[in-house]
């Protein structure tokens, strides 16, 4: 999966850093971007910063898409409680992305006492909030950074830990957990338990306790999709697209499962338990044991005709009778409606 390019997070980070070091602030930040991992990482250091020595009195915080812009003036031009500043957090308001026109005339002449952090997964640089806070603040895209910046944050991380990862160590970690930070972070902590008392990880070790995070999400997909239940399966869908997974890709491991589910089917019949499924098909008993029970919600008949299905949108993606992204659309209400 190819990561999306950043071009001026790692000027924005140091803007921020300078920032933090000089203790000179700016009215407001706002941080926004589709990864969690990275907003989280800047909201809590700037937090942290902005907030100084001053207690959680000072420290207020507002979330979701119904916030009532009144409040907030009200709350920015109260004094902090003995403290130089009043923090004041906003999370998912949707004021960037449907516009604000009360703050964002605030934000023209905001309170001295009071710094402003904003963190939005979508922003839309036309409207006025933006423009309000980039003239007097900072933002910072957190996007999935390109490929050199997680090769570097890779090997950082193992260097801390007085390890080391190669280059082609690491597109097979890449390629195996996906370019989510938060996934990733959490697989590189399994990966330095696991290496203790060694210092070079090598793509066994990942082989080894990494889960893969693409086939483990198609899993869930067609776990969603066994039980009938359409909107999970489609969440995940849509998750899988926002993080670029090719629509060609979902529908081959879909594909797959579905084949593997049909010859589990057959095997079930025979009497053989998953210790056999596993060795026969090649996979983790415990995905045997996954597959035996998905499979005794599906009749044969329903199994071929959902491999058939699939086959069927393949081709008429291919022929360009039918859209690639609904193409998978259409399986899951298909399979989530018989």
């Amino acid at each position: 999966m190819a990561a999306k390019k950043t071009t001026d997070y790692p000027v924005k980070q140091k803007q921020i850093n300078e920032d933090i070091q000089t203790g000179n602030f700016r009215p407001c930040y706002l941080i926004y971007g589709d990864e969690v991992y990275l907003r989280k990482q800047n909201r809590d250091k700037l937090k942290k910063a902005l907030l100084g020595s001053g207690d959680a009195m000072n420290l207020q915080s507002y979330e979701g898409n119904n916030l009532n812009p009144g409040e907030i003036i009200d709350m920015a031009e109260t004094l902090p409680f003995f403290a130089e500043r009043r923090v004041i957090v906003i999370e998912d308001s949707g004021f960037f992305k449907n516009g604000c026109p009360e703050l964002a005339e605030y934000l023209k002449n905001p309170a001295e006492t009071t710094a402003f952090l904003f963190v939005e997964s979508e922003v839309d640089r036309r409207k006025d909030m933006y423009k309000a806070v980039s003239k007097i603040g900072l933002d910072i895209n957190c996007e999935t950074p390109d490929e050199q910046m997680l090769y570097k944050w890779i090997t950082g991380k193992f260097k801390s830990e007085n390890m080391v990862i190669s280059t082609r160590t690491i597109a097979y970690f890449i390629n195996r957990v996906g370019t989510d930070m938060s996934n990733m972070i959490h697989e590189m902590d399994k990966l330095v338990s696991y290496c203790l008392g060694r210092n070079e990880v090598t793509e066994k070790d990942i082989d080894a306790v990494c889960a893969n995070w693409l086939t483990s999400r198609i899993f869930e997909m067609t776990d969603a999709i066994v039980m009938k239940n359409q909107a999970k399966a489609m969440e995940i869908y849509y998750e899988l697209l926002a993080l670029k997974t090719a629509p060609e890709q979902i529908l081959a491991l879909v594909l797959r499962q579905f084949n593997q589910l049909l010859q589990t089917k057959e095997m079930a019949e025979l009497g053989m338990n998953k210790k056999d499924v596993a060795s026969k098909i090649s996979v983790h008993p415990f995905v045997a044991e996954k597959l035996l029970g998905w499979a005794r919600s599906y009749s044969m008949k329903d199994l071929k005709e959902a491999i058939d299905m699939c086959l069927s949108s393949d081709e008429a993606v291919k022929t360009g009778r039918l859209d690639r992204f609904i193409s998978i659309e259409m399986i899951i209400v298909k399979s989530t409606s018989r």
